[in-house]
């Protein structure tokens, strides 16, 4: 969900029996192979406050919220930061029929080379945001500081990674291609093992296609395991002129249909995933087209 943390586009995103304990009950479910996706992205900012969307009928019963609070303003009280001027509400988007499951996500930034320069801070203000909860059915917590291999100095995240609540996610991504088997290879070098991955397929900003980016997922399980892999799937594409626009049902289908029996979310949805790309989608699915 790198372009999360660029200003307002995707900015600017255990072990054995254990490992269910720790990543908890709604991460070993098979992916219902019925649906078009599983979860849907909600980046919270000062324009998407509300969320509002029918993205249960894609098959959407959980949502990830991609921070609690970012560049230093809180959209939870009472954890300790300047709160922002509007909140949400929080027990309206709890009874969302798409938000029965909630991957809560912590503190971050909306730059990632800040991001990761001030992690050791956003990890002090993720604890405390995560001692005051949203009234959600939390199934687990999102750190959002983002990582791909360009960052050198990762690894230096597992000993504040030890310190956040479990069952506990990052995401990933890989610009440079270096390809699924060494990017699995790298975060298995370092990662705890009681933490999962969300996958940025990377087809949003034509890094690769869906069929690549499935390749990639599948590395991942085979060195992490299929219970601490889910996948992004980027529902936007570049702009002309700059910026970014929603994908095309024609353009996202292929996505999601590749994606198959993995846990699938929608990136993001109040930005991207409209009512009338909903329908389009289903539309196509019926239709074969």
């Amino acid at each position: 969900m790198r372009r999360m943390l660029r200003g307002g586009t995707l900015a600017a995103a255990l072990f054995g029996a254990s490992l269910a304990t720790l990543l908890g009950g709604c991460s070993t479910q098979t992916a219902d192979t019925g649906s078009l996706a599983q979860g849907v992205v909600w980046q919270v900012d000062e324009d998407h406050i509300d969320p509002h969307g029918d993205w249960d009928k894609l098959g959407v019963r959980d949502l990830l919220v991609q921070w609690t609070a970012v560049d230093d303003t809180a959209f939870l009280p009472g954890a300790g930061l300047p709160t922002a001027a509007r909140l949400p509400d929080w027990t309206r988007i709890a009874d969302e029929p798409w938000a029965r499951n909630v991957i809560v996500g912590m503190a971050g930034r909306f730059d990632e080379t800040s991001a990761r320069a001030n992690v050791a801070q956003l990890v002090e203000q993720s604890r405390k945001l995560a001692a005051v909860r949203p009234p959600v059915h939390v199934d687990g917590w999102y750190f959002p500081v983002e990582v791909d291999p360009t960052w050198k100095d990762a690894a230096a995240l597992k000993p504040l990674l030890d310190s956040l609540p479990r069952p506990l996610w990052i995401s990933v991504y890989d610009n440079s291609n270096i390809g699924g088997a060494a990017l699995a290879a790298w975060l298995d070098s370092w990662l705890p093992h009681d933490v999962g991955v969300f996958l940025q397929d990377g087809c949003g900003v034509y890094a690769r296609g869906p069929e690549a980016a499935r390749g990639y997922a599948d590395a991942l399980v085979a060195r992490l395991g299929k219970d601490r892999v889910r996948i992004i799937a980027e529902a936007f594409r570049p702009a002309q002129g700059g910026g970014f626009r929603a994908a095309s049902a024609a353009e996202l289908l292929p996505q999601l249909q590749a994606y198959r029996g993995y846990r699938v979310y929608l990136f993001d949805g109040p930005h991207y995933v409209s009512p009338p790309l909903v329908q389009a989608l289903l539309n196509a699915q019926q239709t074969g087209k």
